[in-house]
């Protein structure tokens, strides 16, 4: 006998899982009905976007929208899909965007920095938002002009948590969205 196994006693074995407990760890798959009307509505609001940008000519719809519009219609319990994250979260990562974009200029490093940037300031303001950090990349190497894109970025957002809202009541099972306003 070694001195190791004095030392370190063996780990309890681990309780056998009940049968109901089955695929745990998996996320649920949805049901073919859930799937389709998440599905619809991000696709409707995406294609208004993509409408009201035709009506303005202007590019409305940007990637980080379309991954919000994703996470709130497929996702609506997460906290990154709750109208404080997608509203505010995007706001932070304009913000930062054209901060680091004043200050260091348009660069793969710069959008390197402002993403870092904008994930740990939404972090700490309690509004973690995956795409947000998108929309601050998405500045610095675009630089769109802020008094088109920062209007339309916030009206987007709201556009977005106000068809989340909706979606989710027009199917009586649908989880109801928001989880929480604030």
């Amino acid at each position: 006998m070694s001195t190791d196994t004095i030392l370190r006693p063996e780990p309890a074995p681990a309780p056998a899982s009940p049968p109901s407990a089955k695929g745990a760890g998996r996320a649920p798959r949805p049901t073919p009905a859930a799937a389709l009307h998440s599905i619809c509505a991000a696709t409707a609001v995406l294609l208004g976007l993509v409408a009201i940008g035709a009506m303005i000519h202007e590019p409305v719809l940007i990637p980080p929208l379309a991954a919000s519009a994703a996470l709130v219609h497929s996702a609506p319990a997460l906290p990154l899909a709750q109208p404080r994250s997608v509203v505010i979260g995007h706001l932070v990562g304009c913000a930062v965007g054209y901060c680091v974009l004043a200050v260091a200029g348009s660069s793969a490093w710069a959008a390197a920095v402002a993403a870092g940037i904008t994930l740990a300031l939404n972090m700490t303001a309690r509004t973690p938002h995956s795409p947000a950090v998108a929309t601050a990349v998405i500045i610095l190497l675009q630089t769109p002009d802020p008094r088109r894109f920062v209007p339309l970025l916030f009206g987007s957002a709201v556009l977005l948590v106000l068809t989340g809202y909706a979606a989710s009541r027009v199917r009586r099972d649908a989880p109801r969205y928001p989880a929480y306003w604030w």
